[in-house]
C-alpha cells in the first residue's frame, strides 16, 4: 500500500521565504503611483506599510531570512502535511498520482496566517498599535485578527458584504481574537459611503473593501494597511508551503509534472508554485504550473494586461496586471476569496512569460469536484481551493485517457467547515453558474487610467 502521508519535523521548517525575482530573466514591470503615473518609491508606501515590507516587496534578494519570532509562531501548525490523495485516484481509476499540500490545518483553517503573522510582526517592530484590513471570504481577516492578538495589536476588517452575510462564523472568529469587522461597502469611510449612496444593495468587492481599509490607515497615524494577497512581499511570505512540500515529494520519490493552485489574489497558488517553478527557470524541469479561477472573475483567462488600481477608489498604486477593470462588480459566488477583479503583478508576469497556464470554472463543476474529494478524502474544502481539485481532477482524467502515469499535486489552501451553507446550496441544486459578465466588464475597462 501506497504511503499517503509526508511529515517534516518542526526542524525542517523553512528558515528563510523565496524571492523568485531573483532568477527572472525579465523583471516584472514596476508599481506607478496613482496621481502622477511615475515610479513609486518607498517613501509612498511609508504611510501604509512598515519599511522592512516595502523592503521585500521591491527586493532582488533570492532567500529573505524567516524572523525567529515568526518561525516559533509558525510551528503551530507547521510543517503542514503533504498528502497522497490514493482514494481519490481508486475512485478517478486513474494511473495518475495525485497529491496535495494541506493548509487547512492552520488555526484559522487556511494558508494565510502564514503572511498574516509575518506582516502583524514587522507592523509590531514598527511600534504600530492599529492595523486594517479587508476580507472576502473571511480566511485572511481571521487568519489577520489571530496574528495581531498574538502581538498585541488592534485589528480592524472590512469584509465584502455577500461573505458577511453568507459566513456568519468567520466574522465570529475574527470577533473570538479580538477583531473589530464591519460589512463593506459601510457607512465608515468616503469610499464606502460614496458606493453605498450609488447602490444601497450593493454586495461589495473586494476592490471595495481595499479602498475602504486603505482609505482607513491613511486616516490615521496609529494604523498601517495590511493586504492578504497580490503583493509580492504576501506571495513571498508564502512560499514556506512551496518549499516544504518539495521536500516531502523527494520523501515520496516523486516531482510533479503539474503544479496547481486557486487564484484570485494569487498568493496561495504562488505559495506552492513559486519554488518549483524555480527549477523551471533553471531548466531542470518541464513541469507546468496551473492557476485555476472562477469563470464569473476570471482575470488571466479574460483580463487585459493593463496598469490597473487595486481597488474601485483609485487609491493603491497603479500595477501591471491581468485585470477585468477596479470598477468590475463581480457576482456572489461562494468563493468569496476569488471575487478579485485582478491578479497578483508576479504572477500575471509569469503567465504573460508563458510559464504559468490558466484555466476558469464555473462554480457548480468546483463544488462536485469538492464533494468527490470529500467523500473520497474525508476533508470538506473551501469553495476557492474546489477550483484547484477541479483542475486537479481534469488532469489526472486527461492522464487516464491518454493512459500515462501522471504526478499531479495541488495546494488545498483550506477548508470549508465554515463554508456549509455553499454546499447546502450545491446539494439543493440551488448554485447558479455565473459565467463571464462581458458587458459589465466592457464597461469596467472603460474606467482603466491611459498609462
Amino acid at each position: 500500500m501506497a504511503t499517503r502521508k509526508f511529515f517534516l519535523e518542526e526542524s525542517e521548517l523553512p528558515t528563510h521565504w523565496y524571492n523568485i525575482a531573483a532568477d527572472l530573466k525579465n523583471p516584472p514591470a514596476p508599481p506607478l503611483h496613482p496621481g502622477t503615473h511615475g515610479p513609486i518609491g518607498p517613501a509612498d508606501l511609508a504611510p501604509l506599510f512598515p519599511m522592512e515590507l516595502i523592503k521585500q516587496e521591491v527586493s532582488t534578494e533570492r532567500f529573505i531570512e524567516i524572523p525567529e519570532p515568526v518561525r516559533e509562531i509558525l510551528k503551530i501548525w507547521r510543517p503542514a502535511p503533504l498528502i497522497r490523495a490514493t482514494f481519490l485516484e481508486k475512485a478517478l481509476d486513474t494511473p495518475a498520482h495525485i497529491y496535495y499540500k494541506y493548509e487547512g490545518v492552520s488555526p484559522s483553517g487556511s494558508h494565510k496566517p502564514n503572511t498574516a503573522v509575518a506582516q502583524a510582526y514587522y507592523n509590531k517592530l514598527e511600534g504600530v498599535k492599529r492595523i486594517a484590513t479587508e476580507t472576502g471570504a473571511g480566511q485572511w481577516g481571521s487568519s489577520l485578527a489571530f496574528a495581531c492578538k498574538l502581538f498585541d495589536i488592534e485589528c480592524k476588517v472590512y469584509m465584502v458584504r455577500i461573505s458577511y452575510n453568507q459566513k456568519p462564523y468567520r466574522r465570529s472568529m475574527m470577533r473570538v481574537w479580538g477583531g473589530s469587522v464591519v460589512a463593506s461597502p459601510s457607512d465608515e469611510t468616503n469610499a464606502g459611503r460614496q458606493v453605498l449612496g450609488e447602490d444601497p444593495e450593493s454586495n461589495g468587492s473586494l476592490g471595495i473593501a481595499i479602498s475602504e481599509a486603505v482609505e482607513d490607515a491613511a486616516m490615521r497615524e496609529d494604523t498601517k494597511y495590511s493586504l492578504g494577497s497580490v503583493l509580492n512581499h504576501v506571495l513571498i511570505h508564502q512560499t514556506v508551503i512551496g518549499q516544504e512540500a518539495m521536500k516531502q515529494m523527494e520523501m515520496a520519490g516523486e516531482y510533479p509534472d503539474v503544479v496547481i493552485g486557486c487564484a484570485g489574489g494569487g498568493s496561495n497558488a504562488a505559495g506552492l508554485l513559486f519554488p518549483f517553478l524555480r527549477d523551471r527557470l533553471d531548466g531542470k524541469t518541464k513541469t507546468r504550473f496551473l492557476a485555476v479561477e472562477p469563470s464569473s472573475c476570471p482575470s488571466l483567462t479574460k483580463g487585459e494586461y493593463r496598469y490597473d488600481f487595486g481597488d474601485v477608489a483609485g487609491l493603491t498604486p497603479l500595477m501591471k496586471m491581468y485585470t477585468l477593470g477596479h470598477t468590475f462588480m463581480p457576482p456572489g459566488i461562494h468563493a468569496g476569496g476569488l471575487r478579485y477583479h485582478a491578479m497578483a503583478p508576479m504572477l500575471c508576469h509569469l503567465y504573460d512569460e508563458g510559464y504559468i497556464e490558466a484555466k476558469a470554472y464555473p462554480q457548480n463543476p468546483c463544488f462536485e469536484a469538492a464533494t468527490l474529494f470529500a467523500q473520497t478524502e474525508g476533508i470538506i474544502p473551501a469553495p476557492e481551493s474546489s477550483h484547484a481539485i477541479r483542475g486537479a481532477i481534469d488532469e489526472a482524467l486527461a492522464a487516464k485517457a491518454a493512459g500515462e502515469k501522471k504526478v499531479i499535486l495541488f495546494n488545498l489552501s483550506g477548508h470549508g467547515l465554515l463554508d456549509l451553507q455553499a454546499y447546502d446550496d450545491y446539494l439543493a441544486g440551488n448554485l447558479v453558474d455565473d459565467h463571464y459578465p462581458a458587458e459589465k466588464v466592457q464597461e469596467a475597462m472603460r474606467h482603466l487610467p491611459v498609462i
